[in-house]
């Protein structure tokens, strides 16, 4: 899954923040739409394990064209990523594109780079993509193709960038981050920049899908802390935005640092970084599946809903699901009692993956709550028991 953001739009709706939950408004403001799971590359950590296809049962475009209908009445100018897969190897994906455009929701794509020529890139430009994502995960073709497992991946994702800045579209660079690339991160990031990208995004694997294989290439909690500390010092040290995904700790992480320095987080001073959650599956952000399934996002593989059932506005109001993901208070272990828990929360995904409940405390976290934050925690279940 791609996360592929314009800049100026917050994650988490302003002025919500300290309001009970029964009082806040929750409200998605990313989609992650795989729209189709068929793709030409074979990425040994993919979420959806996607190969050529094509697969059954996906949406047809008549069901595509309702699904953005309906998400623009209820949920209007938020962002759809149109993702795969390669979404590009949809026959309608220029309609769909289109379509959602024009009814006023702000649509980006997450193309693999083999299909992106100069004509497609302004195809893309014509249907009103704002802006794509394109994933980098070695700092050369040997590092990059063994990751995606395609001789040529890394020299088409190269083309696909200068082929998208001829026409002027705009676009951002992802990177995950395993133990094989962790120690070119930083070269990474040097050469993103130098690309002329608006953001570079590393996502932190989550072992889900075929990468449920590659526990063993997943960094240790220790070096996970070390990494989203290196991200925060290098925040303002970089020309475009950097941050990292699929890596809650961060927030937690940021704040730590910027109250040491004595600085209070808030919009007015930190922009995004103060309105942003580190896992906001199911509060501001969902996944929407090839054939309609919806998860709170595409590594928690929990079905929500069918949007071929019911609508999607009435799935994101309804799920059982993404009510427990609002509830933090009822997060277990350290999850449900840390300070930091409502900008952080954990990744309930990794959660999942790595002890088969979502609402589990966060196995990838070093940290440690305070004994006051512990114990107000346990008077609170007490109390609730006692009723």
């Amino acid at each position: 899954m791609h996360n592929t953001m314009p800049k100026g739009h917050p994650h988490q709706v302003p002025g919500m923040e300290g309001k009970p939950e029964a009082e806040k408004k929750w409200l998605p403001k990313l989609i992650a739409w795989e729209v189709t799971r068929s793709c030409n590359l074979d990425c040994i950590h993919c979420r959806a394990a996607a190969r050529f296809g094509p697969y059954p049962n996906e949406l047809k475009t008549e069901e595509c064209l309702a699904f953005l209908d309906d998400v623009a009445k209820a949920f209007p100018s938020f962002i759809i990523i149109l993702t795969g897969g390669e979404p590009m190897m949809r026959d309608d994906i220029w309609e769909i594109a289109a379509h959602g455009t024009k009814l006023g929701l702000r649509m980006v794509m997450a193309p693999c780079g083999f299909l992106v020529t100069e004509e497609t890139a302004r195809k893309m430009k014509e249907v009103g993509i704002q802006r794509v994502s394109y994933s980098i995960d070695g700092l050369n073709a040997e590092s990059h193709d063994n990751f995606r497992r395609v001789k040529g991946a890394f020299d088409s994702v190269m083309k696909a960038i200068e082929n998208s800045k001829k026409v002027g579209l705009e676009f951002q660079v992802n990177t995950t981050i395993t133990k094989h690339n962790l120690h070119e991160l930083p070269q990474i990031l040097d050469m993103v920049i130098k690309l002329g990208a608006k953001a570079h995004h590393p996502f932190l694997l989550v072992p889900t899908g075929r990468g449920a294989e590659l526990k063993h290439l997943e960094i240790a909690p220790e070096e996970y802390e070390k990494t989203l500390t290196w991200f925060y010092n290098m925040r303002d040290k970089v020309p475009i935005q950097f941050k990292p995904t699929c890596a809650p700790h961060y927030y937690r992480i940021f704040r730590q640092h910027e109250r040491e320095k004595g600085i209070t987080v808030k919009p007015e001073t930190h922009g995004l970084d103060a309105m942003t959650k580190g896992c906001m599956g199911g509060q501001s952000f969902a996944f929407v599946s090839h054939t309609g399934k919806v998860q709170i996002c595409g590594f928690l593989d929990v079905e929500c809903g069918d949007i071929r059932k019911e609508p999607f506005s009435k799935i994101w109001e309804t799920s059982k699901v993404f009510k427990e993901m609002r509830a933090w208070d009822d997060y277990l272990g350290r999850c449900g009692y840390c300070e930091f828990r409502k900008v952080c929360g954990g990744c309930r995904a990794r959660a999942y993956a790595f002890t088969g409940n979502y609402m589990e405390e966060e196995p990838f976290c070093t940290y440690q709550p305070s004994e006051e934050a512990k114990s107000a925690y346990d008077k609170k279940k007490e109390a609730v028991g006692e009723k």
